[in-house]
């Protein structure tokens, strides 16, 4: 399962991976109520390190897929448990077994209010300003939006790959 893959990754796949992040979301949530609240504040899905990067170059190569969620920091709504990951291995039609991992983390209020909650200004300054080692590792690679839908397949980090968007 740990093999590279070198195949295009397609809009299909990223469907996929997004259903594989809604629905391990909403499985959290319903096992954990404390959490709810965070439905209210999730502001963007993306896939990120390495996959991110073979979507934009089609060389890095697909080891595995990382899912994140991004949530906003409210007063009064637990943050998303940093420590949070939950691994599926799936089969994927052109990439064969890999494992999909979700994770997540709540961008600080400040950035959040800054930005009016608007998710590209949200990521792009949670990953420029690097307060955090989080921060820091996920700015080293890209970010490819997945929700809202308005975003899925667009390069949202590094900004100059940002005009990228898959083509068949």
């Amino acid at each position: 399962m740990e093999k590279r893959s070198y195949e295009r990754i397609t809009p299909e796949e990223l469907e996929i991976l997004l259903k594989i992040a809604l629905d391990d979301f909403k499985d959290f949530v319903r096992r954990k109520p404390r959490y709810r609240p965070l439905k209210d504040t999730l502001l963007l899905i993306a896939l990120c390190q390495g996959a991110a990067m073979h979507y934009i170059d089609g060389v890095t190569g697909v080891k595995d897929f990382d899912v994140w969620l991004f949530f906003a920091e409210i007063e009064g709504v637990p943050k998303f448990p940093p420590r949070r990951r939950k691994s599926y291995n799936i089969a994927f039609k052109r990439f064969g077994l890999k494992r999909v991992d979700i994770l997540g983390r709540s961008i600080d209020k400040d950035i959040v209010e800054s930005c009016g909650r608007e998710p590209v200004c949200c990521i792009t300054r949670y990953l420029n300003e690097k307060r955090t080692r989080t921060a820091r590792e996920l700015a080293k690679k890209a970010v490819v939006g997945l929700y809202p839908k308005e975003l899925f397949g667009n390069v949202l980090w590094p900004k100059r790959a940002r005009n990228y968007r898959y083509v068949r």
